[in-house]
């Protein structure tokens, strides 16, 4: 789990994020980012809709898998920044841990929230 300082709280960031943030998709995730230098550290939400996972125990699950990668990725992060992980396939239930952190290290290189170098 990710530090209280990490994570969202309220709608209203959130949905100024979804409003004017900047998207990268994957077949499996959208990572959605935007640079707020009005925090001290960098806040993130894992976000999976009642359509991709009828299941809460699943939804969980896969919410669990994708913090605990990030938690391991966040001491790399360059910069300040709000960004939501958005869950668009079902399929990520099922895919490995290997396969969830490679998407997710691959859509990350590709923003400016860790320099492509940094990523191991």
């Amino acid at each position: 789990m990710l530090a209280k300082d990490n994570r969202f709280h309220g709608h209203g960031s959130l949905a100024y994020l979804y409003k004017n943030g900047t998207a990268i998709r994957s077949h499996l995730v959208v990572v959605k980012y935007l640079k707020n230098p009005r925090r001290a550290t960098t806040r993130i939400a894992v976000v999976i809709s009642k359509k991709v996972h009828k299941s809460a125990v699943g939804r969980n699950l896969i919410r669990r898998r994708i913090y605990e990668i990030i938690r391991q990725e966040l001491p790399q992060f360059t910069g300040v920044y709000d960004v939501a992980i958005i869950v668009v396939s079902g399929e990520a239930i099922a895919a490995t841990h290997e396969e969830l952190d490679g998407t997710l290290k691959d859509l990350l290189k590709n923003t400016p929230l860790i320099t492509p170098s940094e990523v191991i």
